[in-house]
């Protein structure tokens, strides 16, 4: 495992830590007197400076030590007080090595005092702590934004394998139900046939390029729905009936791909379509949402259906983290309720 960059932020701390440290300290181990004597205050800073610094970077080599051998970030209570018992004992010690210093070469008004040095063993330990926390929590919040990172693209590669998987349900689901409707128009129209399959061909190539993306503008989707029309008038004639009343300002919202296709593929495939008995499907829009419906005259003998049509367009929904289409069956009219994104 790669260790934090700790000075990265060293600096930082060190131009906010340092002065308060250095300050502190020396007033704790000699008193006002460090602030009344010029060479006192002179002396004691530079000493504080120098030992400080090697302090400093004497605690960071700890620190990268013991990360290093507890790197997992569910150690992270393990690792912090390993670091703050090495990190506040080896400060303790450059404290008294700093007083030591100063009891040596008699700095003005500097006496040995084991309650000064007392507290200025406890302000360390203190600002160690301080210290210490501030940079375990940097390194866990940049674990943590790394692991975040790493989560959401998982979660977006999953997605896109999904949604890919939807898509590629959806291009054979047409070609099975299209081929079965010209299969039937061959034996009946052979002239009609070879409409149906031009229009098939047509159709079906703009499906291939809809397909690749996750969402489409309801423009763009009421334009293809025109051309499948076409295409299921060939089969159908007056039979079928498209009613379509969009909300102005709403052709910009969007929807997943081929979803207005698939539905009306449904309707046309489990009901009955005759001239006496037309089957009228209708597109209409609120401001946010996508209502189609058509007249249930349900075909005697249950067709076949594999599922994937109103299966794909709740996934597809579902994924894209959109509510859910609302499915209503009141016995006279099937009626699906599409939120427009």
């Amino acid at each position: 495992m790669k260790l934090p960059a700790y000075s990265n932020y060293d600096s930082l701390l060190q131009v906010i830590v340092l002065p308060i440290y250095v300050s502190v300290l020396n007033w704790l181990l000699i008193g006002p007197a460090y602030w009344q004597n010029w060479i006192t205050f002179g002396l004691a800073t530079g000493i504080t400076l120098i030992l400080s610094f090697s302090n400093w970077y004497v605690n960071n080599i700890i620190s990268l030590k013991v990360l290093s051998l507890y790197p997992d970030p569910s150690e992270y209570m393990r690792r912090t007080i390993r670091m703050f018992v090495a990190c506040a004992s080896s400060s303790c010690v450059h404290v008294t090595l700093i007083y030591g210093i100063y009891y040596t070469i008699k700095l003005p008004y500097v006496g040995f005092s084991i309650n000064q040095l007392g507290l200025a063993w406890l302000f360390t330990i203190i600002l160690v702590g301080i210290v210490v926390i501030t940079y375990e929590s940097i390194h866990n919040f940049g674990h943590w934004q790394q692991s975040r990172r790493e989560v959401d693209t998982l979660s977006k590669a999953q997605l896109q394998a999904q949604l890919d998987t939807l898509r590629q349900q959806v291009n054979p689901h047409f070609l099975f139900n299209s081929l079965n409707s010209l299969i039937s128009l061959i034996g009946e129209d052979p002239r009609q046939a070879e409409l149906f399959a031009e229009e098939l061909s047509s159709v079906y190539r703009y499906l291939l390029r809809s397909n690749e993306s996750g969402l489409t503008s309801l423009a763009s989707e009421l334009e293809f729905i025109q051309s499948y029309y076409h295409l299921l008038k060939t089969r159908h004639g007056e039979a079928l009936i498209l009613d379509i009343c969009i909300h102005a300002g709403t052709e910009t919202r969007q929807l997943p791909p081929l979803t207005l296709q698939l539905l009306i593929e449904n309707a046309v495939k489990h009901n009955i379509i005759l001239p006496d008995q037309p089957l009228t499907i209708s597109l209409k829009t609120t401001e946010h949402q996508l209502v189609v419906s058509n007249n249930l005259q349900r075909k005697p003998s249950r067709t076949f259906s594999n599922g994937i049509g109103l299966n794909n367009i709740l996934a597809k929904y579902q994924m894209l983290g959109q509510p859910a289409p609302v499915v209503e069956d009141d016995g006279l009219e099937f009626r699906v309720t599409l939120q427009l994104v």
